[in-house]
């Protein structure tokens, strides 16, 4: 289990938004952090501190600049999601990308398009591949949303979800979207659903609030769940040491 840094970007700009409020209607999106330091320099110091496996998110357009920085800064060190397509997947690997994550894409009418995916794997490769299964509660199940995180599909986080899905990518990146950005605590429940039943590797993000988090995530998710904080950083205008987390890193590869 490892901590997996992100840095997310909104008209090219490092931000952390409350997940849920994320729309095209922008004067209703609630933002926890923003600053004009560049996504390279946050890119650069998960470089110097040895941490494998965040993240770059484009929230929207205008991104580009900035994502493709970050990736140059830290060749090999994070994955790209947000609009991801087979158009511009390979423009995001070429610059430095690990990985590309995918969400909206492989989905239409609230189903996994299988065509979509193929060509995705054609361009990609199953080994570069990060499948974006973020989610919503309704009723007793957690659902796939795409579409900004507000429209949910008819794929629920089963056993047999993450089973078929496994085929095609190599990792999952999950957001529980109603505790994203709001700092309240992990969606345990699901945490423990990854740890249980996924076959590859999968990183949780969302509602991380304090250290102790790390631990609670490493035990509910059977030592198999990554996780990734934001807002709760200092970093992003948190009250988490970002220096703490790396030491606890660090105390993990030890």
């Amino acid at each position: 289990m490892r901590f997996r840094p992100c840095i997310d970007l909104r008209d090219g700009r490092v931000v952390q938004i409350v997940g849920g409020t994320l729309r095209d209607d922008r004067q209703n999106v609630v933002t926890n952090f923003e600053t004009e330091q560049s996504a390279a320099v946050f890119a650069q110091m998960y470089q110097a501190d040895g941490l494998l496996g965040g993240h770059v998110i484009a929230l929207g357009p205008g991104n580009q600049e900035a994502a493709l920085a970050a990736l140059a800064a830290f060749p090999g060190g994070m994955q790209m999601g947000g609009g991801i397509t087979p158009a511009n997947a390979k423009l995001y690997l070429d610059a430095g990308a690990s990985h590309v994550i995918v969400t909206s894409y492989v989905f239409r009418n609230g189903q996994v398009d299988t065509e979509r995916l193929h060509e995705l794997l054609a361009v990609v490769g199953k080994a570069r591949l990060v499948l974006d299964l973020s989610c919503r509660k309704r009723g007793e199940d957690y659902w796939v949303v795409t579409d900004r995180w507000q429209q949910f599909t008819e794929v629920p986080i089963q056993q047999a979800t993450l089973a078929h899905l496994a085929e095609y990518c190599a990792e999952f990146l999950v957001h529980g979207v109603d505790v994203e950005g709001r700092r309240i605590g992990i969606e345990t429940a699901l945490v423990q659903m990854l740890g249980a039943w996924s076959p590859i590797p999968v990183t949780y993000a969302g509602g991380a609030k304090a250290l102790r988090d790390l631990d609670l995530v490493k035990t509910l998710g059977q030592g198999r769940v990554d996780l990734s904080i934001g807002s709760a950083l200092d970093i992003f205008g948190g009250a988490v040491p970002y220096r703490d987390v790396v030491a606890w890193q660090k105390r993990q590869k030890a």
